[in-house]
């Protein structure tokens, strides 16, 4: 018998789902203890944190520290082997590859959701009910730096108004992904912008200046929808809004991208973070949308948890840093 991709993938669900439900079964349910380490992407950091509040509620003598420094400043950390588990917005670059190898850390990398990386405006502004990714780039390229400084200057019919900037700071997976994929390089961007590595902060920058633009997760322009408004964004097929829905038919591009957790091999045999490990990937989906990201299949989870009990260590993305333009079944097709 002969399977497409998608038939190989189910096919795959099945058989490990086995393995899944044994492993599940084997927890033990007397008390477990101890402290996990996590740090890293502010993006990831909603995900992480309602995951690590219910798991809480079942396992009350095991404390989950979730903090915010940026998926770079976070694989700083993790490769200096001060954190268990790494937040990341986007795959492990191979500088920082190659520092967790010079300090003996290996990986585990597992993929937890999609994002649709959000463009925001203040709702005060009437003029702007679209951008396209050429304008996005006049706006924040590096060129743009002290030049591009109103709103006239990307539409002659907008007008003559400061244009106030806010973006994350240059430790940020979201400012990796974003220079990437709207400047074509990463890091390339104008410096003349307030930055910084915590989203709300960013939040409360738009939403108090009339002519602001700023970008991060999905997340915190959901939570904040009442002070922000979201841009749709052309990439040449007309404009679409960054949604869940528009992530999963992959019309939303090029700012959709895959979320992941590291977790260190040292740490993972550590009945605390095993068991928390096993909870966030069992458990993930169903917080998703109450934080405000995008769920994959369940296959997706599945072979991430195969992943994790097999202890395999690497990534799948060869220390690329940002696949701008991936979509959920290419991810889907990596992992298989």
């Amino acid at each position: 018998m002969q399977l497409n991709r998608a038939g190989f993938i189910t096919l795959l669900a099945v058989l490990f789902s086995f393995s899944v439900t044994t492993v599940n079964a084997a927890v033990p349910n007397d008390k477990i203890s101890g402290k996990i380490v996590i740090d890293g992407s502010s993006t990831v950091y909603p995900i992480t944190e309602a995951v690590a509040e219910e798991f809480g509620k079942v396992h009350s003598d095991v404390k989950v520290t979730v903090g915010i420094s940026g998926t770079g400043g976070g694989f700083k950390k993790f490769c200096a082997k001060e954190t268990d588990i790494s937040n990341a917005s986007r795959p492990i670059k191979e500088t920082e590859i190659e520092l967790c190898s010079r300090n003996g850390v290996q990986y585990i990398e597992l993929p937890v959701a999609f994002d649709a990386l959000s463009v925001v405006i203040n709702p005060k502004n009437n003029w702007v009910d679209s951008l396209t990714v050429g304008e996005l780039k006049k706006m924040w390229e590096p060129e743009a730096q002290n030049k591009i400084t109103r709103w006239n200057q990307i539409r002659p019919d907008w007008p003559e108004k400061p244009i106030q900037l806010f973006g994350p700071g240059t430790d940020s997976g979201t400012y990796d992904y974003f220079t990437e994929a709207i400047n074509g390089k990463e890091d390339a961007s104008r410096g003349d912008f307030t930055s910084s590595e915590d989203d709300n902060t960013l939040v409360q920058g738009v939403a108090g200046e009339m002519g602001a633009l700023g970008y991060f997760g999905l997340a915190y322009y959901l939570e904040n929808k009442d002070k922000l408004k979201a841009v749709p964004i052309d990439s040449g097929n007309g404009p679409v809004s960054p949604t869940p829905e528009n992530v999963i038919k992959g019309t939303y591009k090029p700012l959709s991208r895959p979320l992941f957790i590291y977790v260190a091999k040292s740490a993972a045999d550590r009945p605390e973070v095993r068991v928390f490990v096993e909870y966030y990937l069992t458990n993930v989906a169903g917080l998703l949308k109450e934080v405000g990201y995008v769920e994959l299949p369940a296959n997706a989870y599945v072979m991430a948890r195969r992943r994790f009990d097999m202890r395999t260590i690497g990534t799948m993305f060869a220390g690329n840093g940002p696949q701008v333009g991936l979509t959920i079944e290419e991810l889907l097709a990596r992992e298989s």
